[in-house]
């Protein structure tokens, strides 16, 4: 009776799997005629899950999705990631009507502050200048003297002529960034809440497990993770770093989407993930049909407004100038 029932369960999972699969399929060639018929571009971030970074024209981290937001000629941008970075694309790019490939996708970090809550704090430190984790909403951006990603925040800090910034919302990659500087970093308490939960002793019990591994990990990490890491890095340096060093073993401490591109790239390597919370729930909202839908409804349109969009973009092309 168990062997039968097994074997049922066997059956139904691969008959399941199969389904899925040729579903797939089918909303992958869906998707490749629209784009091809409206002059689509779809951008993917590294934490998207592996069917929608394998249909995307580019992944990558969130500087390397400005600058190719910029850059990008085409009618219709549908990005795969969450609010905050189709809010981009559409203020970098103005002629492309930007879609947002899950209308609910959002983050949590860049909702921890808004117009009011800059201004407040700005009134704290007139003295200031305000670096904006491009992590914000459009309106932040907009009243920021310069934005930064997690790749570049210590050299845009550096590139400022104030000695006081006030680093806005994530007080973690804030206070990484307050060890690289000697400028006075005043810190916004917001934080990514996947980065955030990741725990100092999930670290030391996966080093226990994988010694020989290389731990690498994202700079929103709390600062007692920070310390126990071998190398601190956005998700494009993490990418060029396993795939230059001479370790075959790493363990990864950033959103788990991340290893997709790292098991695609070097498939003779292996990696962990520090932790199973190390899951952002937004970033996973985008589908295959979630994509197909949005483009075949032209839907989830993102509009920034004039006034603030023309600010937005003053913060954004510093950063990109200091590149």
């Amino acid at each position: 009776m168990g062997i039968i029932f097994i074997l049922g369960i066997t059956i139904w999972a691969k008959k399941n799997l199969l389904g899925f699969t040729i579903m797939n399929i089918e909303f992958e060639t869906k998707i490749k005629k629209l784009k091809k018929k409206h002059n689509v571009i779809i951008l993917a971030h590294n934490y998207q899950i592996p069917e929608v970074q394998d249909i995307a024209d580019f992944v990558g981290d969130s500087l390397e999705l400005a600058r190719r937001c910029a850059e990008v000629k085409a009618e219709t941008i549908v990005f795969c990631g969450v609010d905050f970075m189709a809010e981009t694309a559409a203020i970098l790019n103005p002629e492309a009507a930007v879609l947002l490939a899950a209308s609910t996708a959002c983050c949590p970090m860049a909702e921890m502050i808004d117009e009011d809550k800059l201004n407040e704090w700005k009134q704290q430190y007139p003295q200031a200048a305000v670096v904006a984790y491009v992590n914000t909403s459009a309106a932040v951006k907009a009243g920021s003297d310069i934005c930064c990603t997690s790749a570049n925040a210590v050299k845009i800090v550096d590139s400022l002529p104030v000695n006081e910034i006030l680093f806005v919302p994530d007080k973690n990659l804030g206070h990484y960034v307050s060890t690289r500087t000697a400028k006075k970093i005043i810190l916004y308490p917001g934080f990514c809440i996947t980065h955030d939960r990741l725990k100092s002793e999930e670290v030391k019990k996966a080093k226990q497990n994988y010694p020989q591994a290389k731990v690498i990990v994202h700079p929103e990490c709390r600062a007692e993770v920070i310390e126990l890491a071998d190398a601190v890095l956005s998700t494009s340096q993490m990418l060029k770093y396993v795939k230059e060093s001479s370790a075959s073993t790493f363990l990864i401490g950033t959103e788990e989407g991340i290893m997709h591109r790292m098991h695609l790239e070097n498939p003779n390597k292996k990696f962990y993930s520090i932790s199973s919370s190390l899951i952002c729930v937004n970033m996973k909202k985008t589908r295959l049909e979630t994509i197909l839908e949005t483009m075949q409804q032209r839907k989830n349109r993102v509009i920034v407004p004039e006034d603030i969009r023309v600010k937005a973009k003053r913060a954004l092309d510093k950063m990109l100038e200091v590149l």
